[in-house]
């Protein structure tokens, strides 16, 4: 699914992924994510560069790659260790 939340706001958006959370957690899902926040808390995250895979992991552990393209997004957006849940 192309983020249909891109132009919703935060609180929508929030309802929007605990359903996909609730009603799809037995289904694998596709996101393209325009708001990194909306993905923080999914199981994977695929990073394209030049159409290329950069890199693949959880989210917790590309934010604590130091160097990685997902760690640089994160900080570009203001995301914390704090906005990734347990």
């Amino acid at each position: 699914m192309d983020e249909a939340t891109s132009s919703v706001d935060y609180e929508t958006d929030f309802k929007i992924q605990e359903t996909i959370k609730n009603e799809f957690s037995h289904c694998t899902i596709l996101c393209i994510a325009h708001r990194l926040k909306t993905i923080l808390n999914y199981d994977r995250v695929l990073v394209l560069d030049k159409g290329e895979v950069s890199e693949f992991d959880t989210p917790i552990n590309l934010f604590n790659s130091e160097n990685g393209i997902f760690k640089q997004m994160c900080e570009k957006s203001n995301i914390k260790l704090s906005d990734f849940s347990n």
